[in-house]
């Protein structure tokens, strides 16, 4: 299990130079908590930060200040943690309890976004593990009842 099996690959992108407003209004329609910041070169998008919804509640709205006056450049949390498609999903997730972030952006081997892999994407994949186990649980109780009644 990889960090590029299971990241979101449908990613909200912005460049630095949008305005903060833009880029809520972004996250609204798209119904997600956080715009990955990129620089385009060419069909290439290397990530340079990343701003969440928090972001703008904190550092914006919460100072008072308009956020038509800001660009994500000004609000981004810059040099996100990033992993390489290949880097096992324990691995990851153990990288970001060490760093206390809730997201990671993938990226394959020349630095490009692939997506983003979350804390609470994780969740969900790790629940259904869970779940998987205890119905192998329940359906090897059941099988020895069949077989030893």
């Amino acid at each position: 299990m990889t960090a590029g099996e299971y990241c979101n690959r449908e990613v909200i992108v912005v460049e630095p130079h949008i305005s903060v407003t833009e880029a809520a209004g972004l996250m609204r329609q798209h119904h997600v908590g956080n715009v990955v910041v990129v620089e385009k070169q060419g069909e290439k998008a290397r990530p340079v930060g990343i701003i969440t919804d928090r972001d703008i509640v904190i550092e914006v709205v919460a100072q008072e200040i308009d956020p038509g006056t800001l660009v994500v450049k000004d609000v981004m949390s810059a040099d996100p943690l990033n992993v390489l498609e290949h880097t096992s999903l324990l691995d990851t997730l153990d990288l970001m309890k060490n760093k206390g972030v809730r997201r990671v952006l993938v990226v394959d081997d020349e630095g490009d976004l692939q997506g983003l892999l979350s804390a609470d994407d994780a969740i969900e994949l790790i629940a259904e593990q869970v779940n998987d186990l205890s119905r192998l649980v329940n359906n090897e109780i059941r099988r020895e009842r069949d077989q030893h009644p």
